[in-house]
């Protein structure tokens, strides 16, 4: 890694925890007084528990760029088109290096279901100058697990919501 280029740090999987440990690894940076934006591509229909509290700690910037399930929707049309100005502010937000953190949370996702090109967002993860990445979402496309730094598989094991059928539960999964 050069030392002035941060690390592309990609959480995937089909298991919980990868927006969480992005917001983790969000959390420590702000406590060492590090600028962290985030970049919400999916999320953005409701509130949760994660941008309550992170709209508290003033090192750490939040966005939704989304409206929520994406792929419970028949027309992705709206949702190309959100995704593709989300990503203009991102490419916006890397080029101006004003963050040391940058999560781009659930862009997985946006990949996998065709809403930006694979190879766009590439090229500009490849060519950025400063800031950390990270990525999180499902289904991470081949080529951004080669060219990241680090890469982290969450794998469900057990889960109340698939295997005994319980509702998702407040603080814990939202």
């Amino acid at each position: 890694m050069d030392s002035e280029k941060g690390l592309l740090i990609v959480f995937t999987g089909n298991g919980k925890g990868k927006t969480t440990a992005a917001l983790g690894m969000a959390l420590r940076a702000a406590g060492h007084g590090m600028k962290v934006l985030v970049l919400q591509f999916i999320k953005g229909a409701w509130t949760y528990g994660e941008l309550l509290s992170l709209k508290k700690i003033e090192e750490i910037e939040i966005k939704q760029l989304g409206t929520g399930f994406t792929w419970k929707k028949e027309n992705l049309e709206e949702d190309r088109r959100l995704a593709e100005a989300g990503w203009q502010e991102a490419v916006s937000e890397i080029n101006r290096a004003g963050y040391d953190i940058i999560v781009l949370d659930e862009l997985n996702i946006i990949l996998s279901l065709g809403l930006l090109p694979v190879k766009t967002v590439l090229d500009a993860l490849q060519t950025r100058t400063t800031s950390h990445i990270v990525v999180t979402g499902r289904n991470a496309p081949d080529e951004l697990i080669a060219i990241a730094d680090l890469v982290t598989e969450m794998k469900v094991v057990k889960h109340p919501f698939k295997d005994r059928g319980l509702k998702a539960s407040k603080g814990i999964e939202f």
